[in-house]
């Protein structure tokens, strides 16, 4: 009975949470409306957790950990292709991951609205970011690979390769975001691949 009144607790606590950082954000959400909220004292709350940041990392960490890796994965995955094989395989390998990563959001939609839109202040903040840099040095290496099949692909201004690429993830982002039935993100993710696919290829001599 302990057992179920604990996981009970929890709920309410997680739930309490997910409405008030998704309402205020994290830096301005309430630890004392949440603890009101979910109807236990604040000493019962730190029984669980240390504090409001932990409780954050409970909601939404695996959501974020999870996302980050299936990127990851695919971008290690297409680096040890060989050259002429990333050539071929460039958009099958992206746009499924793209499309792996949106089901899994539409999976946890609340968690990835939570990190999107109101997870300021913490580590989560700069996820964009983090896709951003990771995406920019893919697209040196896949330069570096075309250089090597003869088919060299001229300088990008480094400026506008930030603004491109960080453009293409926060509109892929707003799928999320925008609660749209999957049927339709998805369609506008095929769109919108085609549409970057192409830009870059052509941006990139190819």
């Amino acid at each position: 009975m302990s057992g179920e009144n604990d996981r009970s607790t929890l709920e309410r606590i997680h739930a309490a949470a997910m409405a008030e950082f998704l309402e205020k954000g994290f830096q301005k959400a309430s630890l004392r409306n949440i603890v009101r909220t979910a109807g236990v004292t604040t000493g019962a709350f730190y029984g669980y957790y240390a504090s409001k940041e932990a409780l954050l990392e409970a909601l939404v960490g695996e959501q974020y950990e999870t996302l980050m890796s299936t990127y990851r994965s695919a971008q290690r995955e297409f680096a040890e292709l060989p050259p002429e094989e990333q050539l071929k395989n460039m958009s099958v390998i992206s746009s499924g991951c793209m499309h792996e990563m949106l089901l899994y959001g539409y999976e946890h939609l609340q968690e990835f609205k939570l990190l999107l839109c109101g997870s300021e202040g913490t580590r989560f903040a700069g996820m964009v970011d983090e896709m951003v840099e990771i995406e920019t040095q893919a697209t040196h290496d896949f330069q570096e690979v075309l250089e090597r099949l003869g088919r060299p692909s001229p300088r990008i201004d480094p400026k506008l390769e930030h603004i491109l690429i960080t453009g293409m993830f926060n509109a892929y982002f707003e799928l999320l975001i925008h609660d749209m039935p999957l049927a339709q993100a998805e369609t506008y993710l095929n769109e919108m691949w085609n549409f970057y696919s192409a830009g870059w290829m052509k941006i990139m001599g190819q």
